[in-house]
């Protein structure tokens, strides 16, 4: 029987997947790294930008001796202002969400190089697929369909004899590349390009049921939950209860999809994620 290849799926199933099913975003928590960092920078345009709350429907008719309350609406609390990100951030006229792939590739494929870009991301549905796939990651379980990675090349490798199985110690050189691109990329001009996109992340978050939140607050709970991560050392150990593969640890099976991504990538490679992760987020914290 062929190796199962691990798989990040839509319902309960368990995270690991035949190889037939090859993964589709192995480099995601690279560009969520890169990402993520940019988007607290927005958020002081984007409040300056929003529309003013519909009023609050009057309350009935009380007697006169009694004072009438007064409704008090208040726009949800923001987290990470950042006061220099609007200050400086010429405005631009974008595209609407739906049309938005040609200006988001057109930036990025500059940012990364074109053939780079090309080579991971797939050019449909990029600003809505980021939204999506960063705000599952803490969850259980992502969805192939909206995940904006190509996917890592190579079958998923195992080693040991049957009932000692371990996640191959080659198997993170799949990802070296991936995190290599990651590392050469230039934050700030990412920052940027986040900065004068930002109303479309913004309005695809909110398409997704979210019209209250900011996606910036969703961004900094992500990449915290992502930091923390557990740094496990030695091989990875695995069962095979029936036809997929699971991590022997309980405590790792039960880890969320984003932090199970971040393991299998292996210990060095997770360490320079993460290292990037931290890095954005002390940027931010100092302002653009």
């Amino acid at each position: 029987m062929a190796n199962p290849e691990f798989e990040v799926v839509a319902d309960d199933r368990p995270l690991f997947l035949p190889r037939k099913a090859p993964v589709r975003w192995g480099f995601l928590l690279a560009v969520t790294a890169v990402i993520a960092a940019a988007g607290a920078a927005y958020y002081v345009y984007y409040l300056a930008q929003q529309r003013p709350l519909p009023p609050v429907a009057a309350p009935p008719p009380v007697a006169a001796t009694q004072p009438v309350p007064q409704a008090s609406v208040e726009p949800p609390r923001v987290e990470h202002p950042i006061e220099q990100a609007a200050a400086t951030a010429p405005p631009v006229a974008l595209p609407a969400l739906d049309e938005s792939d040609a200006a988001a590739h057109e930036m990025l494929a500059a940012l990364f190089g074109g053939g780079t870009f090309d080579a991971l991301f797939r050019p449909q549905n990029i600003v809505r697929n980021v939204v999506a796939t960063i705000d599952n990651l803490p969850r259980k379980s992502v969805a192939p369909r909206i995940v904006p990675i190509n996917p890592v090349p190579g079958a998923f490798r195992v080693a040991g004899p049957d009932g000692a199985v371990i996640v191959g110690l080659d198997n993170a050189a799949r990802y070296s590349p991936y995190v290599r691109a990651m590392e050469a990329m230039d934050s700030t001009k990412l920052v940027a390009i986040y900065v004068r996109l930002y109303p479309l992340f913004q309005q695809a978050y909110a398409d997704l049921g979210y019209p209250s939140r900011y996606f910036n607050d969703r961004l900094f709970e992500v990449i915290d939950h992502l930091l923390a991560t557990p740094d496990v050392s030695g091989p990875l150990a695995l069962t095979q209860p029936k036809v997929l593969y699971e991590y022997a640890n309980p405590a790792l099976q039960d880890l969320s999809a984003g932090q199970k991504i971040l393991l299998r990538m292996g210990g060095e490679n997770e360490a320079k994620v993460k290292a990037k992760l931290r890095e954005l987020k002390r940027a931010l914290t100092r302002g653009l």
